[in-house]
């Protein structure tokens, strides 16, 4: 988390926070679609072991140069275990979700981070969730639910198998990003953002080394993979980090979370006019249900 010390800086135009805002989401939801391209090539261990090796090395000179390397190597334990949890873990569990999953399905999926935020800071922190708050977790989770028996119900076999398997693999996904949140808040509240990003990185990509070099792929992969997995580690992890912590600055936590919401609008934008996946009414509409409960079970809306 950011520091809440405070910083003389001029103030930013009023307009700068939600361009970052749109841009972060923007940037977000084009991850789907690199990772899409570069897992082809590289898999999913590989593809998330060479995204946060870049982001560590994009990151680490800035770190440097602020002068934060004392505190990582002060904090180095639950820092390093941070990354593995809130990176390495979900990065591959996407990667692989990927494979067998559109990437405007898996995003809609991603937007249950804060569904299991919510569940997993009432038994690990004990912020136990008000009426609305546990409405919007039912409803939530019935969307997702509906979404998980639209793509897998009618397919048969292996194919339906996978697809259930991606469709686990990215919940998995969620619930990994949600436990790293309750962790940072109870062992990382703080500490400078920009060693936290840093640090976290490069425990994904120490956690991520052996597994992801016994599985490297046996043929190299092409440049436009390569690209692709290198615009994840540099746009959608380095800077988009950047970019994110400056909004909790400048528009607190709870509003920066709602970034998650507009992701899914970007992925499944992106998904249809430059990789021509199909986007279904029933998807949309299930889009819908689960946004409207994590809308709820955040608190960012009330029921009288």
């Amino acid at each position: 988390m950011p520091s809440a010390r405070p910083v003389a800086t001029p103030a930013a135009p009023h307009w700068l926070p939600g361009l970052e805002f749109t841009l972060l989401a923007a940037i977000w939801g084009a991850s789907f679609m690199f990772m899409q391209q570069a897992v082809r090539d590289f898999g999913p261990l590989p593809t998330a072991f060479v995204r946060v090796s870049v982001a560590a090395l994009f990151l680490l000179p800035l770190m440097l140069a602020r002068g934060q390397w004392p505190a990582l190597r002060r904090h180095a334990g639950p820092v390093l275990l941070c990354g593995v949890i809130n990176s390495g873990l979900p990065f591959a569990l996407f990667s692989f979700a990927l494979l067998h999953l559109p990437t405007g399905l898996t995003s809609i999926l991603n937007a249950t981070v804060p569904l299991f935020g919510a569940l997993v800071a009432w038994a690990w922190l004990g912020h136990r969730p008000g009426a609305s708050r546990s409405l919007g977790l039912v409803i939530g989770f019935i969307g997702v639910a509906l979404l998980a028996w639209d793509k897998i119900a009618f397919r048969a076999g292996a194919s339906a198998g996978m697809a259930a398997l991606a469709v686990f693999a990215c919940l998995c996904a969620t619930l990994s990003y949600a436990a790293a949140a309750s962790f940072t808040h109870r062992y990382l509240s703080g500490l400078p953002a920009l060693m936290t990003a840093t640090g976290s990185q490069i425990g994904a990509a120490l956690g991520l080394a052996l597994p992801a070099l016994l599985l490297w792929p046996a043929s190299a992969p092409s440049l436009g993979a390569w690209t692709a997995v290198i615009a994840l580690g540099v746009l959608c992890t380095g800077i988009a980090y950047i970019m994110y912590f400056r909004l909790i600055e400048q528009l607190g936590p709870a509003r920066s979370l709602t970034v998650t919401f507009a992701v899914p609008v970007f992925a499944i934008v992106y998904g249809a006019t430059l990789l021509g996946e199909t986007i279904t009414p029933w998807m949309l509409m299930c889009g819908a249900i689960v946004l409207c409960g994590t809308v709820l079970a955040t608190g960012l809306l009330k029921l009288r």
